[in-house]
């Protein structure tokens, strides 16, 4: 009985180090991204309200330019980061238009091709649509990590049970490391389903099954 409890105490060990480690990781995004970009852009502006004052219009003018162009970038990331963290469209057009919107997303950042066989996605519970977005949105990131990939696939499939099969794969360098996927292993457990790792010379494949009772929550 004291194994279970010890055994239970782990996983929610590494969930609680999995969360804070993500908190983290957002934290340093912002300081070293939008929050770095938006002080530069206010020096900026700054400085050109001096120019303007000093009668150098054309130098304001270009520095102005030049402030418009980081504040747009900045914007974009912000928006990135706002549709990973909850997208929209996953609340209102579903599960397959959201990952089709992630997909298209991450092929057009990392100039890469992604193949998806979203079909027997129909039907999923909404607590297990937000779960399995998120984790294939986490493997999705580590291809690219790994990589760079050329082509990654994503396909949802059902079980014999009823229940559902997402399978990621692709053709960047192979990941054979298993703590790599320790996170993404937490999450799988969470929802009582399985992760199975394959790991070839021409890439690598995770395939994620969840039972039938968990894919209609």
């Amino acid at each position: 009985m004291s194994s279970g409890g010890d055994g239970e105490r782990d996983r929610l060990d590494r969930l609680i180090a999995a969360e804070q480690d993500e908190r983290r990781r957002l934290a340093l995004f912002l300081h070293d991204g939008p929050v770095q970009q938006l002080s530069g852009i206010a020096l900026m502006l700054d400085a050109a309200s001096h120019l303007i004052a000093s009668g150098r219009h054309d130098e304001a003018q270009g520095i102005l330019a030049t402030a418009l162009e980081r504040h747009r970038e900045t914007i974009r990331e912000l928006r990135d980061l706002s549709f990973a963290l909850e997208p929209v469209v996953l609340r209102d057009q579903g599960f397959a238009a959201a990952v089709r919107a992630l997909a298209e997303q991450i092929g057009t950042n990392h100039t890469l091709r992604v193949d998806l066989a979203l079909e027997a996605a129909d039907g999923l519970g909404e607590t297990t649509q937000v779960a399995l977005y998120t984790i294939l949105r986490e493997l999705l990131d580590q291809s690219v990590r790994r990589g760079p990939p050329t082509r990654i696939a994503v396909a949802i499939s059902r079980g014999e049970d009823g229940g559902v099969v997402a399978a990621v794969s692709d053709d960047a360098e192979p990941e054979r490391r298993r703590r790599s996927f320790e996170v993404i292993e937490e999450r799988v457990r969470q929802l009582h389903g399985e992760i199975d790792v394959a790991a070839g010379d021409d890439g690598t494949e995770i395939r994620v099954t969840l039972p039938a009772y968990t894919a209609q929550r």
